[in-house]
């Protein structure tokens, strides 16, 4: 009798261990859509706030760069072209090769990412979210942030 009991409070006291640990792991996973990712997301800022400004015209976005390790550099674009690639190359923010499927980015804000090289490209974002088409036919929308984030492939 006396070692069922010693079994029983052993069991419970297992049971409250892995609940406690599995609480605290499931804590640990939890989900945090509502959190910023500082790597993809566009600076909180407002026109005419904390960033250079570049360029004039009535089209205006905030245009970021993270490099390959990670800093950020981020700049207000004003232009008068409609779509973002033509605007970053009027700049001389953007350069890159026409290929078979549009404009290949080679070089953002004087930094080169070579894929032949170091296995390293050009991603590129809109509104921290990868870009479902290219920097050349992607137009210009008021209250969105683009960017370029060199990826290791």
């Amino acid at each position: 009798m006396k070692k069922t009991n010693v079994t029983k409070a052993l069991s419970l006291i297992l049971c409250t261990v892995l609940i406690a640990a599995m609480a605290l792991v499931m804590t640990g996973c939890s989900d945090n859509k509502n959190q910023e990712n500082p790597q993809t997301s566009a600076p909180a800022i407002q026109p005419g706030g904390a960033v250079p400004v570049l360029g004039e015209g009535e089209n205006v976005f905030i245009f970021s760069v993270f490099d390959q390790d990670g800093k950020e550099t981020a700049y207000e674009i004003h232009t008068n072209q409609t779509i973002v690639g033509e605007a970053l190359q009027e700049l001389g923010l953007l350069e890159g090769e026409e290929g078979a499927y549009g404009l290949y980015v080679t070089v953002v804000n004087g930094i080169r990412a070579d894929y032949d090289k170091d296995g390293v490209y050009w991603a590129f974002y809109i509104d921290g979210e990868y870009a479902m088409s290219g920097v050349d036919v992607t137009e210009i929308e008021a209250g969105r942030s683009y960017a370029f984030k060199v990826e290791k492939a």
